[in-house]
């Protein structure tokens, strides 16, 4: 069975995963991504080895991770479409930073911020344990959340 088959079945949600070091800012668009432990409080983002925010990101203390609304397609394309290697993505959005310098979206529907525990190697992705320190407020009523089918025409800012 090739995993495709089961995979192409899913609509995973879709975050922006946000690092900063050494004087650089990254971000990009991820749908590797899930909670991995509830005491003690876990999260689990996968970056590909080939994308600028996994190069920024290994020298990270924290990592933002941000939650976007279906009408959030336009930033969704800005973190997905474009690679940090040639466009600071930062001039095109309102941020702040935050444990560690991490760049937080002002305009994301939510977001925390997490600590690095430690990184897995998963193929062509590196997993990142964050051990969250911060977040945002729980925002009002139930935002309808992006998910890969509102972004599966997006064309990556670098191959997977």
């Amino acid at each position: 069975m090739e995993l495709d088959t089961f995979t192409d079945l899913l609509d995973y949600p879709m975050y922006v995963v946000t690092a900063a070091a050494a004087g650089e800012r990254s971000g990009c668009l991820v749908g590797f991504a899930s909670q991995c432990s509830i005491h003690p409080p876990r999260f689990m983002v996968w970056l590909s080895t080939a994308n600028h925010t996994y190069r920024v990101a290994r020298q990270a203390s924290h990592l933002g991770v941000h939650l976007l609304r279906r009408e959030d397609r336009a930033l969704a394309g800005l973190f997905g479409g474009e690679t940090g290697d040639r466009v600071d993505k930062f001039e095109r959005v309102a941020w702040q930073p935050q444990d560690g310098g991490t760049p937080v979206l002002t305009d994301a529907c939510a977001w925390f911020v997490g600590r690095v525990l430690d990184c897995f190697a998963g193929g062509d992705h590196v997993g990142f344990l964050l051990a969250p320190v911060a977040g945002s407020p729980r925002p009002p009523g139930r935002a309808r959340l992006l998910g890969f089918t509102d972004v599966a025409d997006l064309s990556p800012g670098h191959p997977a």
